[in-house]
């Protein structure tokens, strides 16, 4: 991004270079930032919105990690989760130093994985994490992520992922669920939007993105879009584009 102090206080996000499975970004709201909406990451279908407390806005740094990384850490636990959202422990904020500087300050490969993996073992001891039931396959919901990855702009029936798992319909989602916090077909539509925001971000039409991405068509991405982040595809693109005539300091 350019150096340079803002003048008009505009709302504002500003992404990192986004890596496989993570995504960080920083961003400045007036008034309401976004409505009531959700996300599959560390609190999966956690209903929260955003509102500046002040009128002179609010800034916050923040980090998307894929849970199948978290998955590879913790070998079968249950994803971290901590009561409330909320931890003064200081095991989280040293894993979160590294993780989460300027967006002007990339993060080195070796760096970024070793940073993970103290975030993922500091929240599952803090939220003291436990192995799944034995009944569940994490094998088998991790060939479900992996197929619904490769179909992304596929039309998924669950007769297919019981075909390329091997696993009765109803344990699969069972298993799924148990290791990712979510259903399938809302991990899907998940990964379909961040494929969207890519495409739009890349100068794409709004119907091309929806299309490209696997969705029925536009207005089918614009419902799970708001949803998910609390405002229509188009408001979120012109804030991404505010990003260009704004300094991160």
């Amino acid at each position: 991004m350019r150096s340079r102090q803002r003048q008009n206080q505009s709302d504002w996000v500003a992404h990192d270079q986004p890596t496989a499975g993570v995504e960080r970004i920083e961003a400045f709201f007036q008034g309401n930032a976004y409505a009531m909406h959700r996300h599959i990451v560390l609190h999966p279908d956690e209903p929260h919105d955003g509102q500046a407390g002040t009128h002179e806005g609010f800034r916050y740094r923040m980090i998307y990690i894929e849970p199948a990384l978290f998955h590879d850490v913790l070998e079968g636990k249950t994803l971290p989760f901590i009561d409330g959202g909320v931890s003064t422990d200081p095991r989280l904020h040293y894993a979160l130093e590294v993780l989460l500087p300027r967006m002007s300050s990339p993060l080195q490969p070796l760096e970024q994985d070793e940073a993970l993996a103290e975030l993922a073992l500091a929240l599952a001891a803090v939220s003291n994490a436990s192995p799944v039931s034995a009944s569940r396959c994490f094998a088998s919901a991790r060939r479900a992520r992996e197929y619904l990855h490769a179909h992304l702009d596929q039309q998924v029936t669950l007769d297919e992922l019981e075909q390329a798992t091997g696993r009765e319909r109803w344990r699969l989602i069972r298993d799924f669920r148990a290791f990712y916090s979510t259903s399938p077909y809302r991990y899907l539509t998940m990964r379909r939007l961040e494929v969207a925001r890519k495409r739009m971000l890349q100068g794409c039409t709004l119907i091309d993105a929806a299309m490209g991405a696997g969705f029925a068509d536009q207005s089918h991405m614009t419902r799970h879009f708001t949803k998910t982040y609390g405002m229509p595809p188009g408001r979120w693109l012109q804030i991404a584009r505010a990003q260009a005539n704004c300094v991160v300091i």
